[in-house]
């Protein structure tokens, strides 16, 4: 049963809005999904009333969205509560949807005002804000000062580092490459704002070891896919199919908490990507690149190990000699990332992980992709992986 959905489903449709900061996207959260959704009903060549299915990160949000798009048949409908890794996870959802017959073209979208909007520094009341952490983080975190997600992950960071003599190389690296990728993409919101690795060491401290540049853009937008069955995408004309050959979700022991966990570097990755792999059919090594989850330097180095790109403790020596550009072991992150694309909570990374296997990427293409992965991270570790493949 490991391999069931195993190309059961393709995602058909891809669509983004424009990605900014202030003064801010002058829409709501509802019309940047809305946007979007257009956008993949577009490219995918179906009209947004043929969606029969939604996929989303809110409650309640699924009927606004049928609402406004004119669906009147929504047949599904879901949400997935997993912070940054609930895009990735969401594909699982919809690829069980369409598999077995339960709805025929399901949206997926993501979007907020992560810039202009209330934004998670602001949050009074941890416990109330629907963090699934939240309880721990207001009795045991918060008194002590560590109530964000740089100081929180600053921890394992900072454990890794005296562990396995991760250097901050290796971190810089990592910010500095995926500020390359996005000079090649026009759509990121760091197109024509290089960096070197001397302007990372030059960046302020936010909670060692992470530096201003080793954190993510706060940015509004939205982005949104469109999973349809495999057999009835084959049927649809247009575009090459992008077939889910796997996806996996996993949660670390115990989930909300971080500092008492018996193996501390166990991730939902840990249990997600061996599954994931196994599902697919391929290894880490089959894979012509990866759309990490990059909320923070150190995950990306944590999930490229985790999800066995690397050995554990390997993931400094992995970026420094084998390389995430293009042209390296495993270019990471083409697009940009959260750290220099935009952050819409990870579903930019599914879209270009399809134009990718489209061969629509432009100069930031890589060349002969068939394999893909994308990952997702949230809260204090849960983990999603996907992996795509380019259809014949």
């Amino acid at each position: 049963m490991v391999d069931v959905l195993r190309d059961q489903a393709c995602v058909v449709g891809v669509g983004e809005t424009a990605y900014c900061r202030a003064p801010g996207s002058g829409m709501s959260t509802l019309g940047l999904m809305l946007s979007a959704a257009r956008h993949a009903a577009d490219d995918a060549g179906v009209s947004p009333r043929d969606i029969d299915g939604i996929v989303s990160m809110g409650a309640g949000m699924a009927e606004a969205l049928a609402a406004s798009l004119g669906i009147e048949n929504l047949r599904y409908a879901a949400s997935v509560h997993m912070g940054g890794a609930s895009a990735v996870a969401s594909l699982q959802t919809a690829a069980m949807a369409v598999a077995f017959g339960v709805a025929n073209h399901v949206l997926v979208p993501v979007g907020w005002n992560g810039y202009s909007g209330r934004r998670a520094r602001d949050l009074s009341d941890l416990g109330a804000s629907g963090l699934p952490v939240g309880g721990t983080l207001v009795d045991y975190y918060t008194p002590f000062g560590c109530n964000a997600p740089p100081q929180w992950y600053a921890l394992m960071c900072r454990r890794h580092m005296e562990e396995y003599g991760t250097p901050p190389e290796a971190l810089g690296t990592i910010s500095v490459t995926f500020r390359q990728h996005a000079q090649l993409n026009p759509r990121a919101l760091m197109h024509g704002r290089p960096m070197t690795l001397e302007d990372y060491f030059s960046s302020p401290w936010i909670s060692k070891p992470y530096r201003l540049l080793d954190c993510c853009l706060e940015t509004d937008g939205a982005a949104a896919v469109i999973v349809s069955a495999a057999g009835r995408a084959e049927r649809m004309a247009g575009r090459v199919p992008v077939y889910l050959s796997a996806v996996a979700e996993g949660h670390p022991y115990p989930a909300d908490d971080i500092v008492n966990r018996p193996e501390f570097f166990n991730v939902g990755l840990t249990h997600a990507a061996p599954k994931a792999f196994d599902m697919a059919g391929i290894g880490p090594d089959d894979v012509d690149f990866a759309q990490i989850y990059d909320c923070f330097t150190f995950e990306v180095l944590q999930q490229l190990e985790e999800a066995g790109f690397c050995a554990r403790g390997d993931g400094g020596k992995f970026v420094l000699e084998s390389g995430v550009g293009l042209g390296g072991k495993l270019p990471v992150n083409t697009h940009g990332g959260l750290m220099s694309e935009a952050h819409v909570a990870g579903m930019n990374h599914i879209v270009e992980a399809v134009r990718q296997l489209r061969g629509e990427a432009g100069a930031r293409q890589v060349d002969g992709a068939r394999f893909g992965v994308v990952t997702g991270w949230g809260d204090f570790g849960d983990g999603a992986l996907a992996v795509l493949r380019r259809g014949h």
